[in-house]
């Protein structure tokens, strides 16, 4: 009699984390769907039967990391309240949100523009960033940050400190509950207007 094995029973979701953590260590151009199939442990078909095809794979996972970005621009302390504290609210919390999507704002930061996909991730980024220049702006023009500091070079330099994270940080490493507090500290001692 033959042993029955229990088989993994793929969601999107299940089968999104999969991906991107391939895509993650492979490049998505230097990943095919043998290789998720092989790392999924399902054929390529059951793929294909929650998904058209890679390209799709990348859209639902760099979604899932502009969609938390873009979250926090709605929250409410990013919308009320003066632009400092909302500009401070923004960085903390997109400090967090990679943080606690790490796998997928990983792979936001890694994408070029080499495809459709890609090209609509970089927009939505560039987006994301204007926004949050704009916050800088108004707590510039507020008197609430130092004004010696182009905006758009503070904002680079703000997000070139946060998205470094996903190159040294490791899940679980000690500490880890202290970088969104750390990333906004070093910002703002240095930022606010004396």
């Amino acid at each position: 009699m033959a042993e029955n094995t229990p088989r993994t029973a793929y969601t999107v979701e299940s089968l999104l984390a999969v991906t991107v953590r391939v895509f993650n260590e492979r490049g998505y151009d230097g990943t095919s769907m043998e290789d998720l199939s092989r790392a999924a442990g399902i054929s390529k078909s059951s793929i294909y039967h929650h998904v058209r095809g890679k390209e799709e794979l990348l859209r639902l996972a760099v979604g899932r990391a502009l969609d938390a970005l873009f979250g926090i621009l709605e929250e409410p302390a990013a919308e009320t309240g003066p632009p400092v504290d909302r500009l401070e609210h923004v960085v903390r919390r997109t400090a967090e949100v990679l943080l606690a999507e790490l796998p997928y704002v990983t792979l936001l930061l890694r994408v070029r523009g080499n495809t459709a996909t890609e090209l609509w991730a970089l927009e939505r980024r560039r987006d994301f960033d204007h926004r949050v220049a704009e916050l800088l702006r108004a707590a510039v023009a507020a008197g609430e940050l130092r004004s010696d500091v182009e905006p758009r070079l503070a904002t680079r330099l703000l997000f070139g400190m946060i998205n470094s994270i996903v190159e040294w940080y490791r899940p679980g490493t000690r500490g880890a509950d202290g970088v969104a507090d750390a990333v906004a500290h070093l910002a703002f001692d240095g930022l606010r207007a004396r």
